[in-house]
């Protein structure tokens, strides 16, 4: 199994969400974040550079099944991408186990 830590621009979540659904990636968390990366928190416009240091942005984090992985992170980079610095980046985590508080099951029937 692997933990995908996907960050994006907030206005792709809808995007986001509708491939993973796709895809049938059925359990998801998000949040809110604020950051830079190469664009160092500034905003290219036709005549100037505003600085805004920390830029808005959506992490959405899902573990699946290790087979399913480079199918969405190709389907990521087809679908989401603008071509512009700032698209976001996308963590990948070995995860060990898992297992669903409910009913006990363990590995990846508690996904």
């Amino acid at each position: 199994m692997k933990k995908l830590e996907i960050i994006i621009r907030p206005e792709k979540l809808e995007q986001l969400k509708h491939l993973l659904s796709s895809l049938a990636v059925h359990g998801a968390m998000m949040s809110n974040i604020m950051g830079y990366g190469n664009q160092r928190g500034y905003i290219k416009t036709a005549k100037t550079k505003k600085p805004l240091n920390f830029m808005p942005k959506m992490k959405v984090e899902t573990v699946v099944s290790d087979d399913i992985v480079d199918i969405i992170l190709k389907k990521l980079t087809e679908e989401l991408s603008t071509g512009q610095v700032g698209d976001g980046k996308v963590f990948i985590y070995d995860v060990a186990d898992a297992a669903r508080i409910r009913t006990g099951e363990r590995g990846e029937k508690a996904l």
